[in-house]
């Protein structure tokens, strides 16, 4: 059998966070009922003219520099020619030629090493609209509330070389725009839509293989499930001596397959010509450095930067680097309480445990990073158990209370009195002699029996190092 490459480009497309849409003035809200956000301009209605949204070029070139692009100070826009029932106009007003940004690139990590991911352009387009098919008819509506949103699409090289590196671009990608605050990067509610072009070809040649176009991967799973059958696809033909056609693919997540969509268009089809509407956009270098500075640190930069200065694992870095307000968060967190890897491990664990349970954002986190710091103090003070601090976050995260008042409330204060100790001691020793007896012949491991009587007895109060120092103590006197 032939080994073979796999060559893949992402074509990205990015929902952005602006309170109107791209050409007009209409809400990007989400979830309103159907066709109440639609106005004569993005209806394509005769006589109207667009105006661009001011806030969407910023976002654009906020990424481009993020991306490390070179930003076009020239920009032209083109009316890209299709007919679909949810395009309003019968045709999208997009970039072609003059595009946002180019040549840019994404680093990524794969098994502790860099890898590059080419940015062939970032361009900025109108979304359109959405149909909706009716289970119990065959009829399909159309609902316009999305034509003229904004979208930047991300155009990557074709240098990805497996499913895992795609998926982990667009991890990446998805990171760096919620980083910037353009994107909210949900991808099942279509806020962030990826398209894939992928072929395989002989090892080692030169010469690219048939490409298709895959679409419909609502998730991370579904981007690499796609690309992991659309790539085993391509090779059974081959190996057979077929030949792969070029066609736009449609993933079947139910039956865990591709199914032709429709064949392949290239640019020609799509008769794209300058849009009339809207003149040529020229952007000075002082606004490009006024966005550059204010970019915030970056999540590859920041992750590095919690190894170097905190000493947190690679691990440690990458879950707490997710997303930039958890970061904050143990930043924060790590002011009032100076123990990085103590910090991170509560977050990791018991703070992600709790947001997950309840669907809460870290953002809405009813507990303060200064009264986790609180409560980790209260641990390293000896006032209250580690198991005990455990539950006393949850309360605290279910009632918004501080950590001295619920530990005072619930009377949780450790025990660390060696004398109150000492007499529950004595009195579990008097109540059980047979195991006493066993413990003193050599059966070490009943120490533990005798440290659950003495949690049980003091409602897991006891300081279970001093408890257990004083138990060894009084049964081996």
């Amino acid at each position: 059998m032939m080994e073979y490459d796999c060559v893949i480009g992402l074509e990205v497309h990015a929902q952005l966070l602006t309170s109107t849409k791209i050409f007009c003035g209409c809400s990007t809200l989400s979830g309103m009922p159907a066709n109440t956000l639609t106005c004569p301009v993005c209806m394509g209605m005769p006589g109207v003219l667009p105006v661009l949204n001011q806030k969407v070029v910023e976002f654009g070139i906020m990424l481009g520099l993020a991306l490390n692009c070179s930003i076009n100070c020239r920009n032209e826009f083109a009316r890209k020619n299709y007919f679909y029932p949810d395009l309003p106009k019968g045709y999208q007003i997009t970039q072609f030629e003059h595009p946002l940004c180019e040549h840019g690139f994404v680093d990524i990590e794969r098994e502790g090493r860099i890898k590059r991911i080419g940015i062939t352009r970032i361009h900025m387009e109108e979304d359109a609209g959405k149909n909706i098919h009716d289970d119990s008819r065959p009829l399909s509506y159309i609902d316009f509330n999305r034509a003229g949103v904004p979208l930047l699409e991300i155009v990557s090289e074709p240098d990805i070389a497996s499913a895992d590196e795609a998926t982990a671009y667009l991890k990446e990608l998805r990171r760096i725009l919620m980083y910037l605050g353009v994107c909210d990067g949900n991808m099942e509610q279509g806020s962030l839509r990826c398209d894939a072009n992928v072929s395989v070809k002989p090892k080692g040649s030169e010469n690219l293989g048939v490409r298709t176009e895959l679409k419909n991967m609502n998730s991370f799973r579904n981007v690499g499930r796609a690309l992991e059958f659309e790539i085993r696809r391509h090779i059974s033909i081959l190996d057979a001596g077929g030949r792969v056609e070029q066609d736009t693919r449609l993933w079947d997540a139910a039956g865990n397959r591709t199914c032709s969509m429709r064949s392949k268009e290239e640019s020609h089809d799509y008769r794209y010509f300058p849009e009339p509407d809207l003149a040529p956009l020229n952007i000075d270098d002082a606004w490009i450095e006024d966005i550059r500075n204010d970019l915030p640190e970056l999540p590859l930069t920041k992750k590095k930067r919690f190894q170097e200065v905190y000493g947190l694992p690679l691990y440690d870095a990458d879950v707490l680097t997710q997303s930039r307000d958890l970061a904050a968060y143990f930043e924060q967190c790590n002011r009032f309480f100076d123990s990085p890897k103590e910090v991170s491990n509560w977050i990791m664990t018991e703070v992600l445990r709790i947001i997950n349970d309840t669907g809460v954002d870290i953002r809405a986190f009813p507990v303060s990073a200064e009264n986790l710091a609180s409560l980790l103090s209260l641990v390293k003070g000896g006032t209250v158990s580690l198991s005990m601090a455990k539950d006393v976050l949850s309360q605290m995260a279910a009632t918004g209370k501080t950590a001295d008042s619920v530990v005072q409330e619930q009377e949780l204060q450790q025990l660390s009195d060696a004398e109150q100790i000492r007499e529950a001691v004595k009195a579990i020793i008097a109540d059980n002699p047979d195991e006493v007896k066993k413990y003193q012949a050599g059966k070490t491991a009943l120490l533990g029996f005798f440290i659950g009587q003495l949690m049980k007895a003091t409602k897991g109060k006891a300081n279970p190092n001093l408890a257990q120092t004083i138990i060894k103590e009084m049964l081996e006197s």
